[in-house]
């Protein structure tokens, strides 16, 4: 069963609750999803279990179509998520996705 599909992928139901912790309560989630919401592919892979491995896109496409985008990207983003105030916490965030933008049109 999966909670999210997308394209033939999926995130499994197990993952859900965690997942929704993290977006709506401002949990922090387990490894796994930590570097799923940091954008960190290689340690996503390291970590994730044979079921999640083969479904990582469905976790991208979650995460850039479901959840707020100040809330996943880096790890910057992701503190900024889990300690702030709304108010602070979207200036940060939308600061730290600017920043990001000039770093990546600098590395063109």
């Amino acid at each position: 069963m999966s909670g999210y599909e997308f394209r033939g992928f999926y995130i499994p139901e197990r993952m859900m609750p965690s997942l929704r912790r993290y977006i709506d309560e401002k949990k922090k989630p387990g490894n796994f999803l930590t570097a799923v919401i940091r954008n960190d592919l290689r340690e996503a892979c390291g970590l994730a279990d044979d079921e999640n491995m083969r479904n990582l896109p469905a976790y991208v496409a979650y995460f850039y179509n479901e959840a707020p985008s100040i809330c996943w990207g880096s790890q910057a983003i992701m503190d900024a998520w889990l300690t702030v105030g709304e108010e602070e916490r979207n200036e940060k965030a939308n600061e730290t996705l600017d920043n990001e933008g000039q770093k990546e049109d600098q590395d063109l």
